[in-house]
């Protein structure tokens, strides 16, 4: 896992890839690359779009770039290291959270790793509640390629309510009477604090995973908090998944708005098969639909507000989509004060 993404453009080195986000903590980080590098070459080959870069897991591989004081680096990055018959990534830092000033907060959230996403949600509740008594807060789901169900603690944050969120459809399952089945799904709607509780989810859920019967999110229903109604989430080409899932919820029921780039439009649920030589395929076996009927692969979720990554700005440190975003987000808080 790099934790990072990037982006194509022409340069003063010809088209090539240049580092959109990236992540505190991961590998593409740690190895000293930063937002607006521009990628040279991978493991000595020279790399030009529309050929992607490859990092092979477990290995070291070198790269060249182009900094931000415009010198040309290299450095290695280790994308995974070997444990046993698994992989153990280089896993960034999930959740970062700071004050930006007149009562606004910043919290940033990389992924969501793991099926229910136990770890992730304390940590995204711990830096909120850390952030004390805020007026309004920017949720950063840039780069955010999505993960598992740790998710449904930030939909929860948006509302104090306890709300339907969607449900993965099996794409064989008929859908003529959905509205009225949907129903009487069952429904998860509290991500446990302890992965010593997850035994009680498998008790409770598995006969509907056994009859293959959609469960759907629902909201936890966490109370009201002082930053509802001044809530923005920053997004970019590279939000996907469950972080989408995200956006969708906050776009049906007006929670929140949404800045920065278009989605990715990628979020099917799929079942995945080893094929050799440490290869798995995924085979795509389900949609996943939000709870108004909206499905989402394929249909990347514009923003409210668009504001484009600016990859030359960001070279000189500017961070044209979270300013614009601070600024929106004051004006209103200070709307809503008066």
């Amino acid at each position: 896992m790099l934790s990072a993404t990037y982006l194509a453009d022409e340069t003063p080195y010809g088209k090539r890839w240049i580092f959109q986000d990236v992540h505190s903590g991961g590998a593409a980080a740690i190895a000293g690359i930063e937002p607006g590098n521009i990628l040279l070459n991978v493991g000595g080959l020279d790399i030009v779009p529309p050929e992607h870069p490859v990092f092979p897991m477990g290995k070291q591989t070198v790269v060249e770039f182009i900094d931000n004081h415009d010198d040309q680096r290299s450095a290695a990055v280790n994308v995974a290291r070997p444990k046993g018959k698994k992989l153990q990534f280089i896993e960034p830092v999930l959740v970062e959270a700071r004050q930006l000033g007149d009562g606004l907060g910043h919290l940033k959230v990389a992924m969501f790793p793991g099926m229910v996403g136990v770890v992730v949600a304390n940590q995204i509740s711990s830096a909120v509640e850390g952030l004390g008594k805020i007026d309004g807060l920017i949720i950063d789901l840039r780069g955010n390629t999505g993960g598992g169900i740790g998710a449904l603690r930030i939909m929860s944050l948006l509302t104090p309510e306890s709300i339907p969120v969607g449900f993965a459809l099996d794409r064989r399952r008929s859908k003529a009477n959905l509205e009225v089945d949907k129903l009487r799904f069952p429904r998860f709607s509290r991500i446990p604090a302890t992965t010593k509780h997850l035994w009680l989810l498998g008790l409770k859920f598995a006969p509907a995973m056994m009859a293959k019967k959609p469960i759907v999110l629902e909201t936890e229903s966490l109370g009201p908090k002082s930053f509802h109604g001044r809530i923005t989430l920053l997004v970019d080409r590279h939000t996907a998944s469950a972080a989408e899932m995200i956006v969708a919820f906050a776009r049906e029921n007006k929670l929140a708005t949404i800045m920065g780039e278009g989605t990715a439009g990628r979020l099917l649920f799929a079942t995945s098969v080893k094929v050799g030589k440490g290869f798995r395929l995924a085979l795509p076996t389900g949609a996943y639909w939000t709870w108004k009927g909206s499905i989402l692969e394929g249909t990347p979720i514009e923003p409210d507000r668009i504001i484009g990554f600016d990859w030359r700005e960001r070279r000189f440190g500017i961070d044209r989509q979270l300013d614009f975003a601070v600024e929106c987000s004051r004006s209103l808080s200070s709307a809503k004060a008066s």
